[in-house]
């Protein structure tokens, strides 16, 4: 055995991100771009790859790629061409992939993560539009392996970043902005399940300080941006122990298994040039029109750290708060329309009940704001009722799921379920009599100077109103029955 080498390491990550695009037809021909049909339904001649048959650019592709490359602050290719990628596989019935390699639509491109509290650039070297290939299906109960065409033809972006990334946190985070950047420009659902964005991590080892680079192996079968950062953590370790054992790192691609937390061998890493990349025939290169890039310019939406220093800036609500916000533009917009309501509530009183509650109804309902029977106006008139005593803070939820659920107004809600709080002294005065009689000994322990212990009684009385107590009214009462405040 070789002797153990004690060398410090620095990893060295590039990620290379295939994104599904949204149009409603797949890109080269005109069958139904969707997710979920029957098997092979979704299939003509083209996307076949049957003899004699054209493939014709969809516009719309197009349109999201260059709409894609400037939110990604590339360069967008005043000529491009398309090139055949060849290699055999079972889900690629052509025997080749339509691609770009040489003219691909973006370049040199950057998106900023945030990395130990500080900005961090990440180059983006090339984004190239592409055709995705079928879905094999693997039957153990057939002993056999099963293909869907339905996927062939779909329009694809690949994201290529530049060996620029030096954890997996940093990997993590990253993706984590880019997905965040293009559901802001709605050109895909960004779904991981579904298989709409899907990653691949090419990962090296160099010793710190260098500037050459080590041998990289590639990640595939990644089906979450944690099972990235796991998979990297993995394969890192993997490689330290390879390297300081005096062994070589093997070039190929391994896959990510998720079970048992281990990467393994699938075939050795190809070069480009084991696809022998040519022109594509049936495609001929042309011009991206400055017209076409300038009406895309315009369709480019707030992006969201643009939204983020607006949020902090126009509404005075802390970072957090407006990080949380971002993550959903839906949700971000309408905090934006509760603000202006021009009701008097704080800005940050409104994050709150978005952040909790409002938020824990949404996600135990796996829906979007949008889709909920909510609307500004209830919703802030429910924020004024806690606010100004007419319901109790935890009433106010019960009332925000059944205004949710029905869409009826906040006040048809209290009346109809009895929620209003109990705020007239002569009732609570009778409530507050009834829990000192029951409850002697914390009485005394208050009186003997154990202030905190009012917070037991106002519970009691709270139990006692089923929640519809005003429950500061309470504490009041408590503190000048028993210290004469």
């Amino acid at each position: 055995m070789r002797p153990s080498i004690s060398i410090e390491f620095e990893p060295v990550i590039g990620l290379e991100v295939h994104l599904q695009l949204n149009t409603k037809t797949k890109i080269f021909c005109g069958c139904a771009n969707t997710f979920g049909r029957e098997p092979n339904s979704h299939t003509c001649p083209v996307c076949l790859g049957l003899p004699g048959t054209l493939p014709v650019l969809n516009k719309k592709a197009l349109e999201y790629a260059i709409k894609i490359a400037l939110a990604l602050h590339c360069e967008v290719n005043p000529l491009i061409k398309f090139d055949r990628k060849n290699y055999y596989y079972p889900d690629l019935p052509k025997g080749y992939q339509i691609s770009q390699y040489d003219l691909p639509i973006a370049q040199h491109g950057l998106l900023v993560i945030s990395s130990g509290g500080q900005a961090k650039k990440i180059r983006i070297r090339r984004g190239h539009l592409e055709e995705d290939a079928g879905k094999l299906i693997h039957d153990d109960s057939l002993g056999c392996s099963l293909v869907d065409y339905n996927r062939t033809g779909t329009p694809l972006m690949e994201i290529v970043t530049e060996p620029d990334l030096h954890s997996s946190q940093e990997a993590y985070d990253y993706l984590h902005i880019l997905k965040l950047t293009l559901q802001y420009l709605d050109v895909s659902d960004c779904d991981m399940e579904k298989g709409s964005l899907r990653c691949d991590a090419n990962v090296s080892l160099r010793e710190k300080g260098s500037t050459t680079l080590g041998t990289k192996t590639e990640l595939k079968n990644m089906n979450s941006f944690k099972a990235v950062k796991t998979a990297l953590d993995f394969e890192i370790r993997r490689h330290q122990e390879v390297l300081q054992n005096g062994e070589r790192v093997v070039q190929e691609t391994r896959l990510w298994n998720e079970t048992k937390g281990t990467t393994f061998s699938m075939r050795s890493k190809e070069e480009a040039h084991d696809y022998r990349y040519f022109p594509e025939p049936d495609l001929v290169p042309f011009v991206v029109d400055k017209k076409m890039i300038d009406a895309a310019r315009q369709t480019l939406p707030e992006m969201p750290d643009v939204k983020l220093q607006r949020l902090i800036r126009d509404y005075q609500i802390p970072d957090y708060d407006a990080g949380i916000l971002i993550q959903d533009p839906a949700l971000a917009d309408f905090f934006e329309q509760c603000a202006k309501a021009n009701k008097g509530i704080e800005s940050k009183k409104i994050c709150n009940w978005i952040q909790g509650a409002l938020l824990q109804e949404l996600n135990a309902r796996k829906k979007s704001v949008t889709t909920i029977s909510l609307t500004v106006q209830n919703f802030t008139d429910l924020i004024l009722k806690v606010e100004n005593g007419a319901l109790s803070n935890l009433a106010g939820k019960d009332v925000l799921k059944y205004i949710i659920d029905s869409g009826k107004s906040v006040d048809a809600v209290i009346q109809e379920k009895g929620l209003a709080q109990v705020s007239d002294d002569q009732t609570l005065d009778g409530i507050v009599e009834n829990v000192i009689k029951e409850n002697e000994k914390v009485v005394q322990q208050v009186k003997e100077g154990k202030a905190s212990a009012i917070g037991f009684l106002v519970g009691q009385a709270m139990k006692k109103t089923e929640g519809k107590a005003n429950p500061k009214k309470i504490g009041d009462l408590f503190r000048r029955r028993l210290l004469n405040e």
